[in-house]
């Protein structure tokens, strides 16, 4: 579906180009999960902003802070476009918390990820079940994990394109994106929490600190959800 042409063509294009190039070569079935952090204010921002026919969608876990439904809501009224929204399984979230408790997660690594895997792996596996690209907020300067990351690449197991147009941005590039296009952002940014995910496992970072050490703080583990490993 794509060439090395193609990729040689997107690592060249701005993100507003990017996104154009891959909703105007595939023209169903291109989506972008937001989460609804930095990176992905700039993503959605291009997005709208540009009318361009790629679906949004947001994981809604039932553990997220006050402030992803407060700037969902702002989204909504800024571009006037809806956000798709999917949450876990009633029925797993449950079994889940009769069988093992509400604050399961912090007690061990694999009751973590089960946690994950139930309110985020899932409802994701549904949102794509008919993409042929996924767009995602990705940068290399994350983590370790993803250093090595590519713009673009084939995702054997969803049986998608994973489409990356942040992954050689820096941080300063996304503060600067965000002020130069007055992008709102989640409140929690400027009380130190850079990497947002559900409220129970997410703490402020100290200076210097990786951004995503304040993701799962009790661990030592690789920092990921499931989303996005390999």
């Amino acid at each position: 579906m794509f060439s090395k042409e193609d990729i040689n063509t997107l690592q060249q294009l701005s993100l507003e180009g990017g996104l154009q190039f891959i909703s105007s070569k595939i023209l169903e079935g291109v989506v972008f999960s937001t989460s609804l952090g930095q990176e992905d204010q700039v993503i959605t921002d291009a997005i709208f902003k540009n009318d361009l026919p790629i679906k949004v969608f947001t994981l809604d876990t039932g553990r997220l802070f006050y402030e992803h439904y407060d700037l969902l809501s702002k989204n909504n009224s800024r571009y006037k476009k809806k956000t798709e929204v999917y949450f876990p399984e009633s029925a797993d979230v449950e079994k889940y918390v009769v069988e093992k408790g509400i604050n399961a997660f912090y007690h061990s690594v694999e009751n973590r990820k089960e946690c994950c895997f139930i309110r985020k792996v899932k409802p994701l596996k549904r949102a794509l079940e008919s993409a042929k690209v996924w767009i995602t907020g990705l940068r290399a300067e994350q983590s370790e994990n993803r250093e090595n990351m590519p713009i673009l690449e084939w995702d054997e197991q969803r049986n998608l394109y994973k489409y990356n147009p942040l992954i050689n941005w820096t941080y300063q590039d996304v503060l600067n994106y965000l002020e130069q296009n007055k992008v709102q952002e989640l409140a929690l940014h400027k009380k130190g929490f850079i990497s947002v995910g559900c409220q129970p496992c997410t703490r402020a970072i100290e200076e210097g600190e990786n951004p995503r050490a304040g993701r799962w703080w009790w661990e030592t583990s690789q920092k990921e959800c499931g989303l996005h490993s390999h």
